[in-house]
């Protein structure tokens, strides 16, 4: 999931809960009192502010931390992820399907029953023809830009381009109205979990083409669209048709919920730091790093949470582009990066971790090594500069780096700068709106020679959705591309498929590991840090368990409904 600022894989953007950049995964381990154990009481209105919007409403097409949250409000799937405060937050659970799915002997076959009384927000049922038809819209070369699991999983044509160019696509079977069945291109025991992505929930048969459903939505989950205004403000309603009692995980405690967008960061802090009006009902993102100092006082401690970090903050070089085609100058970056500068540029070593790996520990398969290792993580010039003047680049080079507006990533980008300095080396900054900079990173022909981004897990249980997603040749596309070192190495390639083949989970959580090693003597990206939050919500906001990598809005609700 990108970082998606997902991480995580992870799953996470700042437009909404989300610390760094892919995916939507969710884990456990947020602190603090806070709200997490006070009980939401059924109705009024909870605010959300945010510096950005959402990328789209249209689940086909986003991918990230925070309106994979905010999807959960809205669409449902056959399968989906345990509520934030499960006892393991982690399971993949039924959703509009009875149970999870039942696999063939070969595990090339997934079959799955609906649930009865399910619906669209105008009251149509959703059946076995509108799940089929939403999880082709996967395929679309327009649409299908959100997550690829649906597309490297389940048998398709080469040529299939999903319901509107193409029309059918046989490997989805709907023998009738109840029952589903998917065939794999090969066995993959974690086909729940794919499931549970946001673009395989369903769609009424023929809608959605082109730019319909941009900035709209069909709603199978709770709430449903009242109103959005483009970088201001969505306003939520319930759905009058979502039945609590086909929903085991979806509490919906409130009434509506309406997202304010387009705020200054540092006004954000300030208003959640007030708590003022609207805003004792409101949640945010984390509070940046120069607001921390002023939120030591008791009162707002009790408010605050800290959330660990799920997501690997990271920047990735194009290794299409020279001088980022030599693995000596993308060594040589990683040498020279300096990492306890970008710790500190992320909010110090209370809200950051330094990365040395792309798995973070969080992850099964991650695998404790450091390759390019510095006194302090300062970075070591003297390995760097010997490796340029191998490549023929001893007077260094200059390059331009993709990041995002915001003041977090600016810093981090502006430690890079300092840091290659020391080597000869000039980054040139380009700085693009958080709404559209995953899809524009993701778009090949408008990528740079690098990008500041992050990734979280899709889900935690396994690597398979951090190396797969970053690394795989074989997943290199025109646009929704996950791959932004575009790294097509033959050697890299084949050990994704081998391990994806492999039946005991163990053994490829550590497969995966000993893999991150050997991409990382590629160098296809320098990893940065791992990024923690402190979130502050309002006083009257109750069941809100913030993550670094996806929240789940779903549980969270207010004390006192009567003072949303």
């Amino acid at each position: 999931m990108r970082t998606k600022f997902k991480t995580g894989a992870v799953a996470l953007t700042l437009a909404g809960l989300m610390l760094v950049t892919g995916c939507s995964g969710q884990s456990t381990g947020s602190s603090g009192s806070g709200s997490a154990g006070d009980e939401p009481q059924s109705g009024g209105t909870v605010h959300m502010l945010q510096n950005a919007d959402f990328s789209y409403l249209d689940p086909a097409r986003g991918w990230d931390g925070g309106v994979n949250a905010f999807y959960r409000l809205m669409y449902r799937g056959l399968t989906m992820q345990a509520a934030g405060d499960a006892d393991d937050p982690n399971a993949i659970v039924p959703d509009l399907a009875e149970s999870l799915g039942t696999p063939s002997d070969d595990g090339l076959t997934w079959t799955y029953t609906l649930k009865d009384d399910i619906f669209f927000d105008n009251g149509d049922p959703i059946t076995s023809a509108e799940m089929k038809f939403g999880i082709e819209r996967a395929w679309d070369p327009d649409i299908g830009i959100g997550s690829p699991y649906l597309k490297s999983t389940i048998d398709a044509p080469d040529d299939y381009q999903g319901p509107y160019v193409t029309g059918d696509l046989p490997t989805i079977e709907t023998p009738d109205d109840k029952t589903i069945v998917f065939h794999l291109a090969e066995p993959f025991p974690e086909f729940d979990n794919v499931l549970a992505q946001p673009n395989a929930v369903p769609f009424p048969e023929g809608t959605g083409g082109g730019d319909e459903f941009i900035n709209d939505v069909i709603a199978s989950g709770p709430y449903t669209l009242d109103s959005y205004t483009p970088g201001s403000s969505i306003h939520l309603v319930r759905n009058e048709y979502w039945d609590a009692d086909s929903d085991d995980v979806r509490k919906a405690y409130p009434d509506e919920w309406q997202f304010e967008t387009g705020i200054d960061p540092a006004t954000i802090d300030e208003r959640m730091i007030a708590g003022q009006g609207s805003d004792a009902s409101a949640i945010a993102s984390k509070i940046g790093s120069a607001t921390l100092p002023r939120i030591q006082t008791p009162e707002l401690q009790a408010r605050a949470i800290t959330a660990p970090a799920y997501c690997t903050t990271y920047m990735s070089m194009n290794t299409t582009k020279a001088p980022f085609d030599d693995v000596r100058v993308r060594q040589a970056v990683n040498w020279a990066i300096d990492r306890s500068a970008v710790q500190n540029a992320s909010g110090g070593t209370q809200l950051a971790e330094i990365a040395t790996t792309i798995i973070p520990d969080a992850v099964s398969g991650h695998k404790d090594f450091d390759l390019y290792p510095s006194d302090g993580e300062k970075g070591d010039a003297d390995e760097a500069l010997a490796l340029l003047k191998e490549a023929g680049l001893d007077e260094g080079f200059e390059f331009t780096l993709d990041i995002r507006n915001q003041p977090a990533a600016q810093a981090q980008a502006e430690a890079i700068q300092q840091s290659l300095e020391k080597i000869g080396v000039t980054v040139d900054l380009n700085v693009i709106d958080t709404s559209i900079y995953y899809e524009t990173i993701a778009t090949p022909s408008k990528q740079n020679d690098a990008a500041i981004t992050g990734w979280c897990p899709d889900w935690a249980s396994s690597a398979s959705t951090f190396i797969p997603p970053l690394f795989d040749g074989d997943g290199i596309t025109d646009r929704g591309n996950q791959n932004l070192a575009q790294l097509d190495d033959a050697d890299v390639n084949a050990r994704i498929d081998e391990i994806r083949a492999m039946d005991d989970q163990d053994a490829a959580n550590t497969a995966w590991g000993d893999l991150d090693e050997q991409i990382m003597e590629l160098s296809p990206i320098a990893p940065l840090v791992l990024e923690n939050g402190i979130f502050l919500p309002g006083e009257n906001i109750a069941g809100y368990i913030p993550n670094t990598n996806m929240t789940d809005l779903t549980i969270v609700g207010l004390k006192d409904p009567s003072k949303g």
